[in-house]
């Protein structure tokens, strides 16, 4: 299964449209695919009040990441897609990531560090940022915001979308070399879910 998630304020708009991109190539090729679109789940930012080491999952909130987080677990893909807001992931997307903490485990034998309990699975994500800016550079971190912190869960990050100049509602789809990008990168990420 791949989990879909994307983090803009729009229905309807670029986000929504290369989510349902990636949900087209991988329900054709027979993945399941489920569709999270962020704002239509009510969560907390992360509190940083330690249950979750304890109880292997946040339980600090009874919120929409408490619907999110079996499907997380479940699936082998992610597909994580923002909007650039002020050079970086909107702050749906910023508390997603936030709210993953809880897979984390702390070890204190040496060396000492972070482990991830989604790590070591095979686990892949497609990360995709959609600016009205012109230059890569007014993207700003929003590619490193969501790659660093997958990565860092465990997952392999196969493939980046940057998607430029787009700002009216569902005009990603105008975008023929966008549209090939996208589909390049759901095929890559189901076959590598598949195999």
């Amino acid at each position: 299964m791949i989990l879909g998630v994307e983090g803009s304020p729009r229905r309807g708009g670029n986000s929504d449209a290369m989510l349902k991109m990636f949900s087209a190539v991988s329900e054709q090729a027979g993945t399941p695919f489920y569709k999270a679109h962020l704002r239509d789940y009510r969560y907390e930012p992360c509190v940083g009040c330690e249950r979750c080491r304890k109880d292997k999952i946040c339980t600090k909130f009874n919120d929409g990441m408490t619907l999110l987080y079996p499907r997380i677990q479940e699936a082998k893909g992610l597909v994580l897609i923002s909007p650039v807001h002020n050079y970086n992931v909107t702050a749906w997307v910023k508390g997603f990531i936030d709210r993953l903490y809880c897979f984390y485990d702390f070890t204190n034998s040496r060396p000492r560090g972070w482990s991830s309990r989604l790590a070591g699975q095979g686990r892949k994500a497609v990360i995709g940022a959609i600016a009205e800016q012109e230059s890569m550079a007014d993207m700003g971190m929003t590619l490193d915001a969501m790659r660093m912190p997958l990565e860092a869960l465990g997952f392999e990050v196969v493939a980046e979308l940057a998607v430029l100049n787009t700002f009216d509602a569902g005009g990603i789809k105008k975008n023929s070399d966008a549209v090939a990008r996208i589909e390049d990168a759901a095929k890559k990420l189901v076959g590598s879910v598949s195999s």
